[in-house]
């Protein structure tokens, strides 16, 4: 992001919210930290805000609600923090609309690689909402993504070549297919497609999207050594090099 980014962390453990702000201040960002969902709320109304870091165990509030009329209320990334052995609260959390989960104890270095890693999701999705590559469509009525004969079926999570054969893929190697046909001949960095292409958890390394792409290729390009369609971007990334139809 051009400018420095806004965090309000909501905790209402005053150690907690002084490392967290601490540490994220240290690191470039910009930090409110506050103790309940009523100074939440006013920071809200009053000041431009980027991401919320939000402990669903609050004394004495739900944080689910709060969680919920935070979803409700804007668009405003959300990062809840729950405890080890909470994994209802994480999973409401998310069916909520979070965009992430931190478990406590949780190192301050972990919360800024995920603040980052949805700041950058949260960026590229407004650009690519500036920058239409089509007609505009609501993603969740897509069926079908086609290129050079190829068809990408988002339903049935299925890849028939030209000739009509099925084309099996892996969960990454889909997503990162996915992620390259929303985007076409546009340079996508290799961050921006471990975002896109929600390759977290274990595969969390750039190195990685090297991996798949060189998997994808195998089995899209008639010859994987010179290809095609995923051109690579020294420098920059890599590049999904055709035309392709969005199919509503």
């Amino acid at each position: 992001m051009n400018r420095q980014a806004h965090i309000l962390a909501v905790d209402d453990d005053a150690a907690m919210r002084e490392l967290i702000a601490e540490y994220l201040t240290e690191n470039e960002l910009r930090v409110t930290a506050v103790a309940s969902g009523a100074e939440m709320q006013q920071v809200l109304a009053e000041q431009l805000v980027d991401l919320v870091v939000l402990d669903l165990r609050l004394g004495g509030e739900d944080g689910m609600t709060l969680a919920r009329r935070l979803r409700e209320g804007s668009q405003i990334p959300v990062i809840i923090v729950t405890g080890k052995t909470e994994e209802a609260d994480r999973v409401m959390g998310l069916e909520l609309g979070a965009d992430d989960y931190i478990t406590k104890p949780f190192s301050p270095r972990e919360l800024l690689a995920r603040i980052r890693a949805v700041l950058r999701r949260f960026e590229l999705a407004r650009e690519l909402q500036r920058q239409p590559r089509g007609p505009t469509r609501d993603e969740r009525t897509l069926r079908a993504y086609r290129f050079a004969g190829w068809e990408l079926n988002l339903r049935s999570r299925r890849l028939s070549s030209p000739e009509g054969r099925r084309v099996e893929l892996s969960n990454g190697e889909f997503n990162l297919l996915q992620a390259l046909c929303a985007a076409p001949q546009r340079v996508l960095s290799r961050d921006q497609l471990l975002d896109l292409s929600r390759l977290h958890g274990a595969e969390v390394y750039d190195r990685s999207i090297d991996v798949q792409i060189l998997r994808l290729r195998r089995k899209i390009e008639a010859d994987p050594a010179f290809p095609q369609f995923i051109r690579t971007e020294r420098g920059a990334g890599y590049v999904f090099d055709t035309p392709v139809d969005v199919l509503g």
